[in-house]
């Protein structure tokens, strides 16, 4: 009795070579069979190595989730000269990523203006007593 399996073997022409299996009554070279053995063993060999790397890659994303409790991630477009000095800052090995040197550049900025955010500051609480003055005149309306 045949099962499905070796009905699908029997089909399948002699000529068909699977390219990860090197079956023993194949006829390449011994060269070019030891060549390629050399090769799968060489990539086997690597992939410890990988997962490792995963693994620490892994790992410090998690470090620096956790040790970020103060910061805050902030979507912007900048401009192709903005994002060139960013990847020049982080090539000279100054920052590990464009967003910590996104994150430095701003905070300097936020230094530098700090009177123009002083004056800012002023008007944002000239607002509110605004705002607060109509709100005391909408609830003292009489009806």
């Amino acid at each position: 009795m045949s099962s499905p399996y070796e009905s699908y073997q029997e089909s399948q022409p002699s000529s068909v070579t699977d390219d990860l299996i090197l079956r023993e009554d194949e006829g390449e070279p011994t060269s070019d069979r030891a060549r390629m053995a050399s090769s799968v063993r060489e990539m086997a060999s690597r992939i410890p190595e990988s997962l490792t790397a995963i693994g620490r890659d892994i790992s410090r994303t998690i470090e620096k989730a956790i040790s970020a409790k103060d910061d805050y991630v902030v979507a912007v477009k900048i401009s192709a000269d903005a994002q060139n000095r960013l990847d020049q800052l982080v090539q000279a090995g100054v920052f590990r990523s464009r967003a910590e040197a996104a994150a430095f550049l701003i905070d300097e900025g936020v230094k530098t203006q700090s009177a123009l955010f002083d004056r800012v500051e002023q008007k944002l609480a000239e607002i509110e007593k605004l705002r607060a003055e109509l709100r005391g005149m909408i609830i003292e309306r009489p009806n």
